[in-house]
């Protein structure tokens, strides 16, 4: 059922909750310049008109800012509501209350309910907060990895799941295997733990041949004895493992996760991080201000270069306008104009420019180096790393394909202006409203070039 609507009338036996705070609280500044009336337009129609009625669009909408401010859990943020009384006024509290505000999980069924729209237009309203700063004719672009929450993969590692995993739907489904392996397979980890370098290497590379046709073994088994409903339930699951125990070292397109399998290693030429497993994401921000204004996850691997067409289209609908000169570093190099907006790409060795123009390239490219720092601290929010699977009914909540960086600005306390703001840098102790919403989201309808988001 819909919601309740947000009815701000007083009482005249209780005082209002915003009458026994400070006024000059970053929060309460905050919160008077968030129009949320535009989320309760936008967020009504998913309600259905029958049934228990909803929570309130600004109550659950708070409590992902919330989330994403304080760097907290699901469980974590609604405990913190309960405690802190500038929590229950930012979400529209009219009186300080005992009682939680929602359970953890109606989160994630408020997240999957707005879906990606919603998140866009929570992202638009962030930037539209930041008035024409954020409509700048020159911003800077780059790609980085979000990485995946797995571990390092390995052919050990991923045939051992394997097995296990065999072993545990053999028990499920009341399958009488004809051998289990399991001592063998202790003696065989054995090995390739302890014998994986140095002239007995080749008893390490013997026992993880042996490991891959005891998979394959317990795989086709299965195949054979399970029952044709059975078949139908597992046959996908079936399939990846087969796969996954027939890859080779050389092969394309390999996985390197049972439990994400859309996984990819990708090499940014890092010293300290040869691969990163995850997925490739591009960030745009307004080269003075330092504004984001765009946020695009990919498929696979793609050239960096290839991916400017779908980053300039993005920042273009959110904030208007299409950006003039987007500036790249030399891992964009190829085309020189999309469109109207041209590509300035560091470059040696090119006499035929006039020192004016040489000067105004280095002053562009010493800015262009502020945008990395900001994806680092992207980056650093732990709760970002995605820890869920692929499965339909789960991707909403994805993470490592893309970023999408909700930021709002800083509301003085005394005069409301707008201050640029880059999301990591909240501290309460200062009373920042430094604030940032880092949200990944991927869908099973959607490919290619997507926002995405992760609470």
């Amino acid at each position: 059922m819909q919601p309740k609507k947000s009815d701000r009338q007083r009482s005249f036996l209780c005082p209002d909750l915003l009458d026994q705070l400070d006024p000059r609280n970053h929060l309460l500044g905050l919160a008077k310049v968030i129009p949320w009336q535009v989320f309760e337009d936008s967020f009504r129609p998913l309600y259905a008109s029958s049934g228990r009625p909803g929570k309130p669009v600004r109550l659950m909408v708070g409590l992902l800012i919330l989330k994403q401010l304080e760097n907290l859990s699901d469980e974590r943020v609604v405990e913190a509501w309960v405690q802190n009384p500038y929590f229950q006024a930012f979400c529209g509290q009219q009186r300080f209350t005992w009682k939680l505000p929602c359970d953890p999980s109606e989160l994630t069924y408020f997240r999957r309910r707005i879906g990606e729209d919603g998140v866009r237009k929570i992202f638009e309203v962030s930037v539209t907060l930041h008035g024409d700063r954020a409509k700048e004719a020159e911003v800077v672009v780059d790609s980085t990895v979000q990485e995946k929450n797995i571990t390092f993969p390995t052919d050990a590692k991923l045939l051992t799941k394997i097995v296990t995993r065999c072993h545990t739907m053999a028990k499920l489904e009341d399958v009488k295997l004809r051998r289990s392996y399991q001592r063998e397979i202790k003696s065989l980890l054995r090995t390739i733990r302890f014998k994986s370098k140095g002239r007995r290497q080749g008893e390490s590379q013997r026992a993880v041949r042996r490991l891959r046709t005891i998979a394959g073994i317990l795989v086709r088994e299965l195949k054979r004895k399970l029952s044709p409903e059975s078949l139908v339930i597992h046959q996908q699951v079936l399939d990846l493992y087969d796969r996954v125990q027939r890859q080779q070292r050389s092969d394309s397109g390999k996985i390197y996760s049972l439990h994400e399998p859309g996984v990819s290693c990708i090499s940014k030429g890092k010293a300290h991080k040869k691969y990163e497993f995850g997925a490739k994401a591009s960030v745009t921000v307004t080269k003075t201000s330092g504004i984001i204004v765009g946020a695009l996850s990919f498929e696979d691997n793609p050239f960096d270069g290839h991916t400017l067409p779908a980053v300039l289209s993005q920042v273009e609908s959110i904030v208007g306008q299409r950006p003039t000169m987007a500036i790249c570093d030399r891992g964009y190099r190829g085309k020189r104009k999309i469109g109207v907006t041209s590509i300035e790409i560091p470059e040696s060795g090119n006499r035929t420019k006039t020192a004016s123009d040489k000067r105004q390239a280095r002053e562009r490219f010493r800015r262009r180096a502020a945008i990395e720092p900001i994806i680092g601290h992207l980056k650093e929010r732990p709760q970002d790393a995605a820890q869920l699977s692929q499965r339909p009914g789960r991707r909403l909540r994805e993470s490592v394909h893309g970023l999408c960086c909700v930021q709002f600005p800083e509301v003085h306390p005394d005069s409301v202006f707008f201050v640029p703001q880059i999301p990591w840098a909240h501290t309460s102790a200062q009373c920042s409203a430094r604030t940032g919403l880092c949200l990944t989201w991927r869908f099973n309808s959607f490919s290619g070039s997507t926002i995405y988001l992760s609470f």
